[in-house]
């Protein structure tokens, strides 16, 4: 069998309109929570008041996230995610408004951080479900590797370019934020996937399907829980300004190096994966990267050399990515298509719970057995969680092919 090249993804003409979409619409929202975030401590100079911001967006996301998946299922994926664009642009033109207007409060930007976590609720889910629909299935794993180094340049360039726009004042980052939304907005013209939707009556045993459909495929349950307690036992990004400071001794400019070499070391991976997908041990790849992500993590929190923490974190950035492509694509290989966005919804949410309550587990450890033993404590929690569950979960670790029955 001939191995899928760059050439053919680069073809799939609805596919790139699509990537080039969603690459402007997470640079956008980067760029966005730089400046929402520092005017409101502008504002306000309330630290309490910064988490609120992260705070409302995150319960409505957690909440529509579900009802969310259900509506992917039944409307165009396509005209979903442009609806999610343009309702953020629409925020940022508003937040533009209200800085030149001068009546831009602490209550405005906390509805409008309600806006934004509403719409990428539903954001999430459609643009997982739609790339399986734009491109041919051996070209998936490809898509979403694309896809996932465009989202970690947009991550790592995101921030920078709104902190030096923000020279120009709040309302350049939020300008250029409206107009990247909506050349977002406006590349979805470009994409049509053939719509097929889900046929089931609207009701909660329909919105509660994903899960269902999760819990009895024991494949598709064991590569999302397994991401989700890697990333709640081993993330350490919550610790890194006591890192930097008390054990690293580096500044603000150490501190922002520190948080970048995650998403630089998944970004390179990306790009390695590119070039040379993965196409056999499937399993062993997934456990063995969640293993090495367990292993960086307990050398970074025993590391007291600024360059070994800073290598430490790009290699667990590498190896959580290619958790990541290898989880994202099996769910949406292993997913019938009527109900893929509900599936994704249910990965979105462990998604997003393994990060904010990773953040409040590294706290809480941290404040028990100090910042080193919490980093060290969540590495190994993450190894022995991956050992587990390559006992509970065989079918998956032992996992050839990411098609089940490919011929060689």
């Amino acid at each position: 069998m001939t191995r899928p090249t760059l050439t053919e993804l680069f073809a799939q003409r609805q596919f790139m309109f699509f990537w080039l979409a969603r690459l402007a619409g997470v640079l956008a929202q980067q760029m966005l929570m730089v400046a929402l975030a520092w005017q409101m401590y502008d504002i306000t100079g309330s630290a309490w008041d910064l988490g609120l911001v992260g705070l409302f967006q995150f319960v409505p996301a957690l909440l529509l996230t579900l009802p969310a998946g259900h509506l992917v299922d039944r409307w165009r994926r396509g005209r979903i995610f442009a609806a999610c664009m343009l309702a953020q642009a629409s925020v940022a033109l508003l937040l533009v408004g209200g800085t030149q207007g001068g009546f831009l409060s602490r209550e405005l930007i906390l509805l409008l951080s309600v806006v934004l976590g509403a719409a990428r609720a539903f954001q999430m889910p459609t643009q997982q479900a739609l790339i399986p629909m734009l491109v041919p299935v051996h070209l998936l794993e490809r898509a979403v590797t694309l896809g996932s180094t465009g989202m970690q340049a947009a991550v790592i360039c995101g921030p920078a370019l709104g902190g030096l726009l923000y020279v120009g004042g709040a309302t350049v980052v939020y300008a250029a934020s409206a107009g990247l939304l909506m050349l977002a907005f406006s590349l979805m013209f470009g994409v049509h996937e053939a719509h097929q939707p889900s046929t089931e009556p609207p009701g909660l045993r329909s919105i509660l399907a994903g899960v269902e459909f999760v819990w009895n495929h024991k494949l598709l349950l064991g590569a999302t829980s397994l991401d989700l307690f890697a990333v709640l036992l081993g993330g350490a990004t919550a610790l890194l300004p006591i890192f930097a400071r008390d054990i690293l001794h580096v500044g603000p400019e150490g501190l922002g190096l520190l948080r970048a070499a995650p998403a630089v070391g998944a970004l390179l991976m990306s790009l390695a994966l590119l070039r040379w997908p993965i196409q056999r041990r499937v399993g062993r790849w997934l456990f063995g990267s969640v293993g090495i992500f367990g292993l960086a993590t307990v050398v970074f929190g025993l590391s007291n050399s600024f360059w070994l923490s800073l290598g430490a974190l790009v290699l667990s950035g590498a190896a959580d990515n290619i958790s990541v492509v290898m989880r994202l694509t099996l769910v949406q290989l292993e997913t019938p298509n009527e109900i893929r966005g509900r599936v994704s919804a249910v990965n979105s949410i462990f998604i997003g719970a393994s990060n904010q309550l990773g953040e409040f587990e590294s706290g809480a450890t941290a404040a028990l057995f100090g910042a080193v033993g919490s980093v060290v404590f969540g590495g190994v929690g993450t190894l022995l969680v991956a050992a587990g569950w390559i006992r509970l979960f065989p079918e998956l670790a032992g996992r050839d092919r990411m098609v089940a029955g490919r011929s060689a």
